[in-house]
């Protein structure tokens, strides 16, 4: 397959999760039980979608390189998947259902899926597993802020 048609195919599936995950959390970032939670360390909500969209962008790539560097796309389709999973699952519980407590516990098993992503793709393509270090450490960020929210 062409390698440009590849890369818009991971372009499409990463930012589709990053919609539906959005679905959940933009009506909300405004709301009062928000503003009432949202620890003082938060970013300005206009932060968000500046970091998001270059973590979503360098998960693209890092899914490109993976894909096309192995010929085993099982264990890629199965991490990432498990990845987006619980990103927009994080967003729902956290956003939708308003559960802090709940959202924290699931961050974890997030954080360890990217854990995971960078594991599995450091054995396929190092770069590949680079470029997903800052989702890593974002997420590890949101966590903290997820803790204080509780």
């Amino acid at each position: 397959m062409n390698k440009y048609l590849i890369f818009i195919i991971c372009l499409l599936i990463v930012y589709s999760i990053a919609f539906i995950g959005s679905i959940f959390t933009s009506k909300n970032t405004g709301s009062d039980w928000y503003q009432s939670i949202k620890p003082k360390l938060t970013p300005p909500n206009y932060v968000f979608p500046i970091v998001w969209n270059i973590l979503f962008l360098l998960i693209s790539i890092s899914l490109y390189l993976a894909w096309t560097s192995t010929k085993a796309k099982q264990i890629i389709i199965v991490a990432f998947a498990i990845n987006f999973f619980l990103n927009i699952l994080w967003s729902f519980l956290y956003f939708y259902l308003k559960s802090p407590k709940a959202a924290f516990i699931e961050i974890i098993f997030l954080w360890l899926s990217i854990l995971s992503l960078v594991l599995v793709t450091w054995k396929i393509n190092k770069t590949s597993s680079y470029l997903l270090m800052p989702y890593l450490a974002w997420v590890s960020f949101a966590s903290l802020l997820n803790f204080l929210s509780i």
